[in-house]
């Protein structure tokens, strides 16, 4: 810390200004009407087939849904959760003075578009493909650049889903080359079986361990013939189907259906024409219910790598109807993407009018939850100018970082710094969901009060540095430039007096204010968790 007076400063800022917040929450949480400035007043019946489903389930549970986020609350929680960015202050001044009543829809079309996108979905991707060059998957750099390479572009070009699925089940040649067969090479073991539990954990959404031994063995036939070649090249490897003779084989697919397979075929066609048809009872369901997941916090199917018949979806006409709608789209994810986030289930307060695990498996609020680790960091150093610091335990080359790189576009896993792990970034072993861990912690909590790390991005310069300088001129103007730029929102009347109050208080500089009340924000729920 500075000194002893900065850590008052701070505390004293921070208990002012989450007073101010509870006393405005605290104010409206009987009321039945918004709550400002998080809600709009609530609408009439929507005719949107997501609403309306969601809606008949809610009134099944006599459960109440959420009034309609503000434009305040949308534009910030959009921005996050399609991009993983936060946005500039004038992107929140001309989307709140937009006076069109589609300007909603026209805003989500527009981040469909933007790189951020591709970098932030992609990180997704690489989360569950477990892209990583060291340790347990052992990649390599050169490799772990071709396949994230090829996972951005392939999101960046909107490429149908199914045609990505066969591209990473069919592909051989060079790991460095064709970047799709690492998703072979991206697995604890080379074994058909080891290889099955990854394709259905993956592309499925189901774990084997809940399979019958029979249905196990049977899935793993498809994936008998790999075969994985050094080559003279530092670290390649060829990824193919054996070319020695081998006799034919008769499989039985995961649905029950007989296959015969020749001795010079590849099984590995089979089971991808098999799984990307619309009639396929997990490929549309799993993707759904993933896209679902990531944009709602929290899939249908509960969790979204968990589907099997005694895990049964919360809801399951809705469903089944996004599954149609994707499979109608041939698999356009990003169309799926943009029916959801225009749905007024998704666009809903994350103030709840029903409490209760329904309410929160049923989709009567949006569900709160913190940020993710890498859109933190990139958050914390896009306030302050200031760029996080990367390193890998086993240096290799091409791990080179890009001083101006952006944390949701590192490529590479094994690449990671102590405020990454600290604050739940997955490690890639496994694929599953659940190696993410956004749940705060006590030792995440003392690091954004007290760290160094936290003080030194907040008066090393950049947009803070700026209002400091600009707040002896105009606090009222300052107040509200801290606001948009930290919580994406004009401040209230209460926050703006409380803020004053405090800067004038005579015991801090402006400039100190100004950073203490930044402090404050940042340690605030409104700035550290979607809501």
């Amino acid at each position: 810390m500075r000194n002893g007076g900065t850590t008052r400063h701070a505390v004293t800022a921070g208990l002012v200004a989450a007073g101010v917040l509870l006393t405005i929450l605290c104010a409206h949480a009987a009321e039945p009407g918004a709550v400002s400035p998080f809600e709009s007043a609530a609408a009439g019946p929507s005719a949107d087939p997501i609403d309306v489903l969601v809606a008949a389930k809610l009134s099944e549970k006599g459960l109440a849904p959420a009034n309609p986020c503000s434009d305040a609350v949308f534009v910030r929680r959009v921005f996050l959760d399609v991009i993983g960015t936060l946005p500039e202050p004038q992107e929140v001044r001309g989307f709140l003075e937009d006076p069109l009543p589609d300007k909603r829809a026209a805003l989500i079309d527009d981040l469909l578009l933007r790189d951020e996108f591709a970098d932030y979905w992609a990180m997704k991707w690489c989360d569950l493909l477990r892209v990583k060059s060291e340790f347990p998957i052992n990649l390599w750099p050169n490799a772990v650049q071709a396949y994230h390479h090829w996972i951005r572009e392939s999101i960046r070009q909107n490429k149908p889903y199914d045609q990505f699925v066969r591209e990473l089940l069919t592909s051989s040649g060079s790991n460095f080359r064709v970047a799709p067969v690492n998703f072979y090479r991206a697995i604890q073991g080379r074994q058909p079986s080891a290889i099955a539990e990854a394709v259905a954990l993956t592309l499925m959404g189901t774990r084997l361990a809940s399979w019958p031994e029979a249905q196990r063995a049977n899935l793993a036939v498809f994936f008998s013939r790999i075969a994985f070649k050094g080559t003279a090249e530092w670290k390649e490897e060829i990824v193919c189907v054996n070319p020695a003779p081998a006799e034919a084989l008769d499989a039985v697919l995961p649905d029950g259906a007989a296959v015969h397979i020749g001795a010079e075929e590849d099984p590995r066609v089979k089971f991808a024409d098999w799984l990307i048809t619309p009639e396929n009872p997990w490929f549309a369901r799993n993707a759904a219910n993933r896209v679902w997941s990531w944009l709602m916090g929290r899939g249908i199917i509960h969790e979204p790598d968990d589907i099997r018949p005694d895990n049964p979806p919360a809801n399951p006409e809705l469903l089944a109807h996004l599954e149609k709608e994707l499979a109608a789209s041939r698999y356009d994810l990003r169309h799926l993407y943009r029916v959801i986030l225009n749905s007024r289930t998704y666009q809903q307060s994350s103030i709840a009018r029903s409490s209760g695990e329904d309410a929160e498996r049923l989709f009567a609020h949006y569900l709160v939850r913190r940020l993710d680790a890498e859109v933190l960091i990139d958050a914390f150093d896009w306030l302050s100018g200031t760029r996080e610091s990367y390193s890998s335990l086993i240096p290799e080359p091409f791990t080179f970082i890009p001083e101006q790189q952006r944390t949701i576009a590192l490529a590479d896993g094994s690449i990671s710094s102590a405020f990454l792990e600290m604050f739940g970034r997955p490690a890639r072993d496994t694929g599953l969901e659940s190696e993410r861990n956004n749940q705060p912690t006590d030792a995440q909590r003392l690091h954004l009060l007290n760290s160094s790390q936290v003080q030194r991005k907040i008066e090393a310069g950049g947009r803070l540095a700026a209002l400091a300088k600009n707040a002896k001129a105009d606090p009222p103007a300052a107040g509200r430039a801290w606001s948009l730029n930290v919580l994406s929102r004009y401040p209230t009347e209460p926050e703006v007096a409380a803020a004053l109050q405090y800067a004038q208080s005579g015991s801090v500089t402006p400039g100190e204010a100004v950073c203490d009340v930044a402090w404050a924000l940042i340690n605030s729920k409104e700035f550290l968790y979607r809501h």
